[in-house]
């Protein structure tokens, strides 16, 4: 919360919204209107002064004298500004300028504010989303607000590495599920050159438990305006989401509500287009689509192709898709490519082949996009895990729609009832990398297809499986490459070619491998070239520890941050693919810790360190744990971490604040 000290007259909040509406290579033309509060007793007649500035020089500036504003109330001066020569916002260069407003009484400065914004033109038609007249596959995943160990407090530096993780594997785009972000994640896409579609409301006036939503009526208009008029300067923001999967969909009497949502953001910013998230089949054509200027389909996959011919006026895309479930490093045997297999003990197997009912892996959405090339692109649930929502582990009874009938379904909730009222997880299997931010597997199916010019291969399982000598072991590779040779121990294991079905489209498949202790090699190919290698060695068993942090010097603002990986490695500095240690951690020094996690989601130990206290202890899942360290507040020096575990050599690093 913050409290802002204003004259009498001045900016209102939020007062001032930059447009762009002409756009050429020699010009553009820039349009301030600034909204000025009078709450004296005598009308006054304010000045506003508009420069732009770039990198601090003063690139174009104009002054307005505005009309008489009454006591009392508030107007809007609009100014015109030419910025020469605009240095577009695009993803790969993120160019921002900065609106510097200035409110004067005769001679005196009575207000100032500056505003980020960026010149760019964004599109939505039938063919796809338009980035400066040039089409961009949207390349989405969904986010909660949460950062994990750190819980849901806004830092600045936790969503900037969220972020920097995205970009690893392609994403170019965030949809905000299913509320307002913080501020800060809309000014680090701004930065960054993130596109994002900027979500309202989850529910409208019915909820998803039955029970109307008594404040939405209330509330509705003034926190669609709150909303546009704090986030319509961001350049990144390229649509406005009204809601996700409201039961709205499917009531015509009801549909109003949306046209409402709908014509308020057009009242309140004009440049840009409306979507909502839609998970009922029949919200397409049953009047309830009209109301959106962009459809956003929730896992319909299947339904691009009769969109595109029934309404080929309206611009669409997968709002909210795949939601394949995986835990990192685990596996199951035997591998089935039934989507409702693979759940075992309250963890889902790392094949990325499994997923809720409702839901798909990967490889089923990509086909779709590429088979529907009208669709704008897609939005994964999600990026990150997140705390809470365990499926296919929930504690009530919509677990029976993650698994299909039969014996597995009985087993689980069998197994979930003998746990009373006690969750089996604290956090979604979702993510395509984990709460840590510890990349999964399926970071790299994402990467291979989004990624296609990266040079990359990467293979699973670990392979370390002392219990399973002489058994098959399927082996799947990712690439970006179209064909890959496999080679165990240094024998063939025959040649892979990327094609047209289920199994081989998206990914290349040996399902016949059986498990020797060694080493797997996979050499990738493009165009009959080597592309991409890699491997994966059976270590040896736990002797050390390692400490990495991500960045070795912070800020000493009591903000930032430095996140520590730590490893649990063999003799020979190998990461031990299933070991979990208990490790205990203790910082001295000018920083603490902030939180520790594992990655875990059946993991209830507490990942927060409210009491600041200085040793904290977790067990590595699958060879990896974190902690975060946070500077204090005016100090500087040297950190110490340490790490130890019994009968493993100890490890230690440092970080200075500075």
């Amino acid at each position: 919360m913050w409290l802002t000290e204003s004259n009498p007259v001045h900016i209102e909040h939020w007062g001032v919204f930059v447009k762009t509406p002409e756009i050429t290579k020699s010009a553009a033309k820039v349009e301030v209107d600034t909204t000025v509060k009078n709450t004296t007793d005598k009308a006054v007649i304010p000045t506003v002064t508009e420069e732009i500035l770039d990198g601090g020089k003063i690139v174009a500036s104009t002054t307005t004298k505005g009309e008489e504003i009454p006591a009392g109330e508030k107007g809007k001066i609009t100014s015109t500004l030419t910025l020469k020569n605009p240095i577009l916002w695009t993803l790969n260069a993120p160019h921002l300028y900065k609106m510097k407003t200035t409110v004067r009484m005769g001679d005196k400065v009575i207000d100032q504010k500056f505003t980020n914004f960026g010149v760019r033109t964004v599109e939505w038609k039938p063919t796809g989303f338009y980035l400066n007249g040039e089409r961009v596959q949207l390349k989405g995943v969904c986010q909660h607000h949460d950062l994990g160990p750190l819980g849901s407090a806004a830092h600045t530096r936790g969503y900037e590495r969220q972020i920097e993780i995205l970009k690893e594997f392609g994403v170019n785009s965030i949809r905000t599920s299913h509320n307002p972000p913080a501020p800060e994640v809309l000014d680090l896409c701004d930065k960054m050159g993130i596109l994002v579609i900027d979500e309202l409301f989850d529910v409208w006036q019915c909820s998803k438990e039955g029970v109307n939503n008594e404040s939405f009526n209330e509330w509705h208009e003034r926190d669609v305006v709150n909303l546009c008029h704090r986030d319509r300067n961001h350049p990144c923001v390229i649509a406005w989401s009204s809601g996700n999967e409201v039961p709205e969909q499917g009531m015509k009497n009801l549909h109003h509500i949306s046209q409402t949502l709908t014509d308020l953001f057009h009242r309140e910013d004009p440049t840009r287009k409306v979507t909502s998230g839609c998970n009922n089949a029949n919200a397409a054509r049953n009047g309830f689509g009209d109301t959106l200027d962009v459809y956003g389909y929730n896992y319909k996959p299947w339904a691009y192709k009769d969109f595109a011919k029934d309404r080929p006026h309206q611009p669409f895309y997968g709002a909210e898709t795949a939601s394949c479930v995986s835990s990192r490093g685990e596996y199951f045997f035997p591998v089935d490519w039934n989507k409702g297999k693979g759940f075992y003990l309250y963890q889902v197997s790392s094949y990325d082949l499994y997923a809720p009912g409702w839901a798909n892996r990967p490889d089923v959405e990509f086909a779709a996009q590429e088979d529907n090339p009208n669709s704008a692109g897609e939005y994964v649930w999600t990026g990150f895990d997140y705390i809470g929502e365990p499926t296919p582990y929930n504690l009530d009874a919509t677990n029976a729609l993650n698994v299909p009938e039969g014996p597995e379904r009985e087993k689980l909730m069998a197994e979930l009832k003998k746990l009373g009222d006690r969750a089996p997880s604290r956090s979604s299997y979702f993510g395509i990398v984990d709460l840590c931010g510890f990349k999964k597997d399926r970071f790299y199916i994402y990467q291979a297809h989004w990624r296609p010019d990266l040079k990359m291969a990467h293979i699973l399982p670990h392979w370390n499986w002392p219990e399973r000598k002489g058994q098959v072991t399927p082996v799947h590779v990712y690439t970006s490459g179209d064909e890959a040779e496999l080679f165990l121990n240094g024998k063939s294991q025959g040649v892979r070619k990327k094609g047209t079905g289920e199994k081989d489209r998206y990914r290349l498949v040996w399902e016949d491998v059986k498990y020797t202790p060694g080493t797997l090699k996979v050499v990738a190919k493009k165009d009959g070239k080597i592309w991409a290698t890699d491997t994966v060695t059976t270590t040896g068993k736990p002797a050390a520890l390692t400490l990495k942090p991500d960045r070795n010097e912070i800020k000493g603002d009591g903000y930032d941050l430095s996140y520590v990986t730590v490893a649990v490695r063999d003799a020979q500095g190998r990461m031990v693919p299933r070991s979990k240690n208990q490790l205990t951690f203790r910082v001295s020094g000018p920083a603490d810790i902030a939180g520790i996690c594992n990655g875990d989601p059946t993991d209830f130990t507490t990942m927060a360190n409210p009491e600041n206290k200085k040793i904290m202890k977790i067990k590595a899942f699958n060879g990896l744990a974190q902690v975060i360290l946070r500077s204090r507040k005016g100090e500087s020096g040297k950190v110490t971490l340490q790490v130890i575990s019994n009968g493993l050599k100890p490890a230690q690093t440092t970080v200075t604040v500075k």
